[in-house]
């Protein structure tokens, strides 16, 4: 597999994911205010989810798409912003904020139910290794295409 097929590959794994993650952290953190997840609070996390697939993924495939010597983030950065999906739900619902670390605070504070994915498989444990062979897909890409700058730098 090339580095645009592990991009894809990627790409597709996020997109999927991205409604379930949603819906599952919306859930969890209801069960634990209140001891269960309203159903109409549960439909709103499904379109959350839809919509977070859609945008999130839409920015996760266009950032991936690109050449990468062009790419300025990182897909695991994009798709830490979809986690003002959930939050926008659990706030609507009344779900008071959870207590965090200041480091959790400082670097991520819009996300009032520390749910920022620290990892690929935070979000979905199947991503766990799409994020590392598409990094070392990219670092492999990149040592081949620079490598001799590298080395006349050194």
């Amino acid at each position: 597999m090339d580095l645009e097929e592990h991009a894809r590959a990627l790409a597709d794994g996020i997109c999927a994911a991205l409604p379930g993650w949603v819906e599952r952290s919306v859930e969890r953190l209801l069960v634990a205010y209140g001891g269960g997840a309203e159903p109409s609070v549960m439909v709103s996390a499904r379109e959350a989810g839809a919509r977070a697939a859609a945008e999130v993924g839409s920015r996760v495939r266009s950032l991936l798409a690109a050449d990468i010597d062009d790419q300025r983030s990182n897909p695991l950065s994009v798709l830490r912003e979809a986690v003002v999906y959930p939050t926008a739900v659990l706030r609507q619902a009344g779900v008071p904020a959870v207590e965090r670390d200041a480091f959790a605070e400082e670097r991520f504070p819009d996300d009032d139910y520390d749910l920022t994915p620290a990892s690929f498989a935070d979000l979905d444990p199947e991503l766990r290794d799409l994020g590392l062979a598409w990094g070392a897909a990219k670092a492999w890409e990149h040592k081949r295409r620079h490598a001799g700058a590298e080395e006349g730098r050194a």
